[in-house]
C-alpha cells in the first residue's frame, strides 16, 4: 500500500473547503481524501500521471478531477483559507527559480503566458512569496524566470498590513519604499550598492529573513515543485497551494 500523508486531524481541517461535499449542489464527489492524497502523492514524487499507483483509482480519472479543482480554484483557496491567522508582526518577500522540464513545455499560448521563460539556469519558473513573521506562507505569485522580482510585488502585497516588510536589495526601489512607507509598513531591505543616499534600516529585524529561504528549501523538497513539469500556471499554482497547505498543517 502507498504511504498516505495525511493525518485525521489534517484532513478534519481540510476536508471543509473540498469540493463535492454531499451538501454541495450536484455530484457529491467519491472519496475526497483519498483524492488529496493521490495529489499529494504526485507532487511529492514529481511522477507523471500515468504512474499513479493503483490504489488511488483510475490515473485518468484522477488526472481529470484534478483540472476540474484548479478550473475552480479549489487547492489555492484551501490555502488561503488557512492563512488568515497569519502573524504579521512582520512579513517577507522573496523570490526563487525553479526549472520547467520539457514535459511541462508546449502549453497553448506559449511559454509567457503560463509564467514560464528563459534565465541563466534555463528554461524557468519564478515563485514570488510572501511570508509571515512564522516564516509561514501567506500568498505567492508566479512570473516567468527571465522577470524582475519587483513585477508581481504591487499585486502580492496589495492587502498587506504589517508592522515591517523584509526583503532583499533586489527590492530596493523608491515606488516600493514610498507605498510601504504610505500604509506605515516599515521597510527592512538593504540599499543598492550604487545609491547615493543609501536608506538606513534594522539589521537585527532583517537577520529573521532566513526564514523564507527556509520556506522554499521546505516545499522545494516536493520534487513536483523543484522541477516544474505542469504545462499550465494554474495547475503549477495548485500544487504549490496543497504543499503549501500540508506544511502548514504539520
Amino acid at each position: 500500500m502507498t504511504r498516505c500523508v495525511l493525518t485525521d486531524a489534517q484532513w478534519a481541517i481540510i476536508e471543509p473547503f473540498c469540493l463535492g461535499k454531499a451538501t454541495d449542489p450536484g455530484q457529491t464527489g467519491r472519496d475526497p481524501r483519498l483524492f488529496v492524497e493521490a495529489v499529494l502523492w504526485i507532487v511529492r514524487t514529481g511522477a507523471q500521471w500515468r504512474e499513479l499507483p493503483g490504489e488511488f483509482g483510475n490515473w485518468n480519472s484522477v488526472f481529470k478531477r484534478f483540472r476540474r479543482w484548479v478550473k475552480a480554484d479549489a487547492f489555492y483557496s484551501i490555502f488561503r483559507a488557512l492563512t488568515v491567522d497569519a502573524d504579521f508582526e512582520y512579513a517577507m518577500i522573496d523570490g526563487s527559480i525553479v526549472k520547467v522540464h520539457r514535459s511541462g513545455q508546449g502549453a497553448k499560448g506559449g511559454p509567457q503566458s503560463q509564467a514560464i521563460g528563459r534565465s541563466r539556469g534555463g528554461i524557468t519558473t519564478k515563485i514570488l512569496a510572501l511570508t509571515d513573521a512564522l516564516g509561514n506562507l501567506v500568498d505567492f505569485r508566479l512570473l516567468p524566470g527571465q522577470a524582475h522580482d519587483l513585477r508581481a510585488v504591487p499585486e502580492l502585497i496589495e492587502e498587506l498590513a504589517a508592522d515591517h516588510l523584509l526583503a532583499d536589495r533586489a527590492f530596493d526601489a523608491d515606488w516600493l519604499r514610498a507605498n510601504l512607507d504610505e500604509r506605515d509598513i516599515a521597510p527592512v531591505i538593504p540599499p543598492k550598492s550604487n545609491r547615493r543616499f543609501p536608506a538606513e534600516f534594522d539589521t537585527d529585524t532583517y537577520k529573521w529573513r532566513h526564514l523564507i529561504e527556509n520556506y522554499f528549501g521546505k516545499i522545494k523538497e516536493n520534487r513536483g515543485i523543484a522541477m516544474r513539469s505542469c504545462k499550465t500556471d494554474k495547475s503549477f499554482q495548485a500544487f504549490i497551494s496543497l504543499a503549501a497547505t500540508f506544511l502548514q498543517l504539520k
